[in-house]
């Protein structure tokens, strides 16, 4: 029995929303991970550099695209269970992996033209 209230009070902890949120944010440090991989091989050979650096930028926009939506499907304020804060911070994330693979991006097509 104790382990069903326990059970119960998870379920009111982590909300539908709150989760979208926070797997929203893991794709957003997902893209970070990516466009940092990218921006660091951007100084050595050209392989591995553009497909990283687009894939960062993929991930980073769809990140911030769900954020976006989250907020504005969400209906409770701060506090509720609604994930807002959590949307907020995952777009605050998309948007970094997304500058860090448009700066490799950037850097990859300066080098191969040399």
């Amino acid at each position: 029995m104790h382990h069903l209230l326990q059970a119960g009070l998870f379920l009111q902890i982590i909300t539908v929303w709150r989760l979208a949120s926070i797997v929203n944010a893991i794709l957003g440090l997902i893209s970070i991970v990516i466009g940092r991989q990218a921006l660091v091989r951007s100084t050595g050979t050209i392989s591995p550099r553009r497909p990283k650096a687009i894939a960062a930028l993929v991930v980073g926009l769809i990140c911030v695209s769900f954020s976006i939506l989250h907020l504005l499907l969400s209906t409770g304020g701060f506090g509720t269970g609604s994930g807002k804060l959590g949307a907020i911070v995952a777009m605050v994330v998309g948007i970094t992996g997304t500058s860090l693979g448009a700066v490799a991006l950037a850097r990859s097509q300066r080098i191969a033209n040399g």
